[in-house]
């Protein structure tokens, strides 16, 4: 018999549900705790888990413990079997076990430690891996429960409000934030240079642009880019190497992506402006015309708060080549065919699709309902992560105010009506506004049309895949799951062919 006191977790500090978050927050970091219990009264009530109470505490200041802890799943004795943990701990929730010795904590116990030790064997995979860890990483986080994200140690959205797309660039890329003027120009004088596409790339683009939409020829323009400029499989080079050819690529295509739209629509592409800085260049390009400095300002927030966001499809999809030792160029490229698919990138315009068939704040309730019951996706609402608002959402709902505009005042009326209906017709999914749904009404009113939504996000997505892109460089081991066959029993006799 194996005893849960071997392999419990032994450092957990008490906190109590009116405590400060913040101040629990501290503690818990203080004595290297990854958990704490919460008691009342001084029996167990709950367990607070500190990389989520973190999140929380950092969005709202002003939460208690109480806000933050999990539900309490049951108590052990320090001396029962492991095996007796197992019912207990695969009930409903996600939390621990609080173990106890002559009426005392003295630990806690997950199923992360327990299916190990029993040696029950793999638990089943998840549809589509959610929740499952595969990695890790110093890049960026989203702390789903707590409705938060943030880019190393810092906020995303305090970022986005605070500091340039190019700032967090170099915050992604080699960790930290510019301090001073001298340092933010020094990364813009490598960044701008590398803007401009060569005489060879700029030459196949209208054939590249005539064959396929932006997003696609991206594909196409970033294989031809990398194998010009002779990019190295990233195995054989060192860091610094990998450095500069991120830089390139991702320097490169908020400019081909232009390109290939103008062309596309029968203009000239508009050349980089190295003084201008992300979003107003990127709006230069694609119109041609000087945008106001509220545009301007508007696209730069968008881009920066879209930078990264956690272990996404497109982001595991550059990962896992990188980690077979493939170029930078070839990264890109899966990544980029990831975020074609309409479940990934291609939502903002379908959002927009969506409210134009709304048309007024009156019809809300009767659209929604009726896509609900026919089983239709609602673009725009809900996400694979958060199970609160999306902050990124919270954020452009603002820039969306401030731009104003008929699509603003529709969308502004139209997203409370559209949370009441689903919240009525599919109860415990927590389904609020994403990413999506405002980002379509900022860039339709800062004059992005929908079919550049996708890419423009690409646009600023590609500094996250090359950030994650270089940290997986690092890993000399290659990513290679396995799958649970459930086909025909093996060995079956072959039959002969017949006739």
């Amino acid at each position: 018999m194996q005893q849960v006191s071997t392999v419990m977790a032994g450092r957990v500090p008490a906190v109590r549900p009116g405590d400060a978050l913040k101040e629990a927050v501290a503690r818990m970091r203080a004595e290297a705790a990854a958990v704490a219990v919460v008691l009342e009264r001084g029996v167990p009530v709950g367990t607070l888990n500190e990389a989520h109470a973190a999140g929380a505490a950092l969005v709202r200041p002003g939460l208690q413990v109480s806000d933050a802890m999990r539900p309490l799943l049951g108590t052990i004795d320090a001396t029962d079997d492991l095996s007796a943990a197992l019912p207990m701990l695969a009930r409903p929730g996600s939390g621990q076990l609080v173990v106890t010795s002559g009426g005392e904590v003295v630990g806690v116990l997950s199923l992360a430690e327990l299916v190990p030790m029993l040696s029950i064997g793999p638990a089943p995979t998840p549809p589509g891996l959610k929740g499952v860890v595969v990695a890790d990483t110093e890049v960026s986080d989203v702390c789903g429960e707590e409705g938060f994200y943030h880019y190393r140690q810092y906020s995303a959205v305090e970022l986005a409000e605070r500091r340039t797309l190019e700032d967090c660039w170099r915050l992604l890329l080699d960790g930290e934030l510019p301090r001073d003027r001298a340092e933010r120009e020094a990364f813009a004088a490598e960044v701008r240079p590398l803007r401009s596409a060569s005489p060879l790339v700029m030459r196949a683009l209208p054939a590249i642009a005539g064959a396929s939409e932006p997003l696609e020829g991206l594909r196409t323009a970033i294989s031809l880019a990398a194998a010009e400029r002779g990019l190295r499989p990233l195995y054989d080079i060192d860091q610094l190497a990998r450095r500069a050819d991120a830089l390139f690529v991702a320097a490169l295509t908020p400019t081909l992506l232009t390109a290939l739209y103008r062309l596309r629509q029968g203009e000239e592409p508009v050349p980089p402006r190295p003084e201008l800085e992300a979003g107003a260049n990127y709006l230069w390009m694609l119109t041609g015309v000087q945008p106001s400095a509220v545009h301007a300002g508007a696209i730069e927030r968008y881009l920066t708060s879209t930078i990264d966001h956690g272990f996404s499809a497109s982001t595991f999809t550059a990962r896992v080549i990188a980690s077979t030792g493939a170029d930078l160029g070839a990264c890109l490229v899966g990544a980029i065919g990831a975020l074609s698919g309409p479940l990934h990138g291609g939502a903002p315009s379908r959002a927009l699709e969506l409210l134009d068939e709304i048309g007024s704040p009156e019809r809300a309730r009767s659209v929604i309902e009726s896509k609900v019951r026919r089983g239709e996706r609602i673009m725009g609402f809900g996400h694979a992560v958060y199970r609160t608002e999306d902050p990124r959402s919270n954020m452009l709902r603002e820039v969306a105010r401030q731009l104003g505009g008929p699509l603003a005042d529709l969308a502004l009326k139209v997203e409370s009506t559209v949370v009441e209906v689903l919240a009525e017709l599919k109860p415990g999914r927590r389904l609020y506004t994403n990413v999506e749904f405002y980002a379509g009404v900022v860039m339709a009113a800062c004059g992005i049309p929908p079919e550049m939504f996708t890419p423009t996000f690409a646009s600023s997505r590609v500094i996250g895949w090359t950030a994650n892109v270089l940290e997986q460089a690092q890993d000399p081991k290659i990513i290679r799951p396995s799958a649970r066959y459930v086909g025909p029993p093996p060995p079956q006799p072959v039959p002969e062919l017949q006739g």
